[in-house]
């Protein structure tokens, strides 16, 4: 038996001088401040300061910014409205970061919402998927309800657009205006659809960037919802919460148009549709009264659907 081992076990037959219980003391002490030091000392760099743990490493890389083309999943996002705001097609982002199931992503992760082999320095990168209506990331339901800041006409009543009205549209920004003064935007004029109505019935609430991301058409239940330009079909569902029945149609490579709050669906994901095509039937699913959400998407921005439409 070591000496260290008798002290350690008190052990009686361990005969010692006292220059031997001397240098047994003081190697029992050297080896506790030893292992004190390894277990509270901190790990520095040669700079002095903490090196980052992995865990921190983490969360810095989770609150970064994204690079251009893609975009940082946060809390309550899902791939259907991460493709709205992004002006993209859900299955093309699927399968751009090889998700097999739409649902599955989580916070933090890098979605790539641009092309492979996209000119992606000159891309913008992911919008944010800002609620419909503030509070909680998911969006509540738009509701119903004149909103504030639209005008009524003179019996109380909001101002119609329809065949008979005689009303234009709210004036656009001169820049968005084809053949505007000053303005050489005939490339613009050329490609942008020509977009109708969707719906006849009164304008119960405007666009708003802040709480609402379209234009608000009020009505009676399966009145008819008609596509506003020739397109294809990318989105057929309710997956979208305060959205319920909600039709997606891309235009372009830059326009897309939704259509929200539908009792029935005439079409399906994938369909090629036309002009003024009834594919829906006006509803209150997810709201809380009769009426079409329209919203149109320039490379997944809301934009006024006003500044786009044609007067009545």
């Amino acid at each position: 038996m070591s000496i260290l081992r008798a002290l350690r076990e008190g052990s009686a037959d361990v005969r010692l001088t006292a220059a031997q219980r001397g240098v047994c003391v003081l190697a029992l002490a050297v080896l506790a401040a030893c292992s004190t030091r390894m277990d509270m000392a901190p790990v520095v760099d040669r700079t002095g300061a903490p090196i980052a743990t992995d865990a921190a490493q983490a969360a810095a890389a989770a609150n970064a910014p994204p690079p251009p083309g893609y975009y940082r999943v946060k809390p309550g996002d899902t791939l259907y409205r991460i493709a709205l705001e992004n002006g993209q097609n859900y299955h093309d982002i699927a399968a751009w970061n090889n998700l097999t199931n739409p649902n599955q992503i989580e916070v933090g992760q890098l979605v790539r919402v641009a092309p492979p082999g996209a000119n992606l320095t000159a891309a913008t990168p992911g919008v944010s998927t800002a609620p419909i209506a503030g509070g909680a990331v998911q969006a509540q339901p738009l509701g119903g309800g004149q909103q504030p800041g639209v005008a009524a006409g003179a019996t109380g009543q909001p101002p119609y657009y329809g065949p008979s009205s005689g009303m234009g549209a709210a004036p656009a920004d001169a820049a968005s205006v084809p053949g505007a003064p000053g303005v050489d935007n005939s490339a613009a004029a050329a490609t942008q659809p020509a977009f109708s109505w969707p719906a006849r019935g009164p304008i119960i609430g405007t666009f708003d960037d802040a709480k609402n991301k379209g234009l608000n058409i009020g009505g009676a239940a399966g009145d008819a919802v008609n596509a506003s330009a020739d397109g294809r079909v990318v989105y057929s569902g309710n997956g979208l919460r305060g959205y319920g029945n909600l039709i997606i149609i891309k235009h372009d490579a830059t326009f897309l148009t939704a259509y929200a709050h539908n009792r029935a669906l005439m079409v399906k994901e994938g369909d090629a549709v036309t002009k003024g095509q009834k594919i829906a039937e006006m509803g209150n699913s997810d709201s809380d009264r009769v009426m079409l959400h329209f919203e149109v998407r320039r490379q997944g921005k809301p934009v006024d659907p006003l500044k786009y439409l044609p007067p009545q």
